[in-house]
């Protein structure tokens, strides 16, 4: 189905930034919102539920994936993630451009339910950087950190499946960059005929 929304699909290892580009391009667009996926992780530092995650138990992540309520879901890093199908639909349904961080896993599947998602990877500049950016953040014991470096190079390895790769080496051209991704997409034909109906009958274009 084409919907009158976009949907945007970033994906990224751990520490290449993702989260930090999302929230800025958030501030920056508000036509853009985000999609708040399900975990069985528990909340970090100020999180909330229902702001950065709906933080739900392993029996109540069961009964949805029983339910097929999810889109999406994956194992990462221990723990479980899901991205309600509903919640999708019903934003770009209405017109909305809606923004998912996922792991490139989800992201895959999503692409093969909404056709037109626009799928997009984060790089870091180099590895010795992902590893300073992981220690930096002061959140994960060094045996998580090794893993998130192992699982890293798995996840880096799918970057050709996605529609677009920023590099985020400097925080602000990386920003500009997924600006510049999401703008081009409603400049599409198809994007301008919906957003502008009024204007393609006027000059008579189908």
């Amino acid at each position: 189905m084409d919907y009158p929304g976009n949907l945007f699909v970033v994906a990224a290892p751990s520490g290449a930034g993702k989260s930090s580009l999302v929230k800025a391009l958030l501030e920056l667009d508000s036509r853009v919102q985000p999609s708040v996926s399900h975990t069985t992780r528990p909340p970090r530092g100020q999180e909330k539920h229902g702001r950065e995650y709906f933080f739900v138990s392993q029996p109540e992540f069961d009964a949805m994936v029983a339910g097929q309520a999810f889109v999406e879901w994956a194992h990462v890093h221990g723990n479980r993630y899901g991205t309600s199908r509903k919640a999708i639909e019903e934003r770009i349904a209405e017109g909305a451009d809606v923004i998912l961080e996922i792991d490139f896993q989800g992201a895959i599947q999503v692409k093969e339910i909404f056709a037109n998602a626009v799928l997009i990877f984060i790089l870091p500049p180099s590895w010795e950087e992902l590893r300073s950016r992981l220690e930096r953040r002061g959140e994960d014991s060094a045996e998580v950190i090794e893993l998130r470096l192992k699982n890293a190079a798995e996840e880096m390895a799918q970057a050709r499946k996605f529609d677009f790769v920023i590099i985020n080496e400097l925080f602000e051209r990386a920003l500009f960059d997924l600006k510049a991704v999401v703008h081009a997409q409603r400049l599409k034909y198809a994007a301008q005929r919906r957003a502008r109906a009024d204007t393609f009958h006027s000059l008579n274009i189908d």
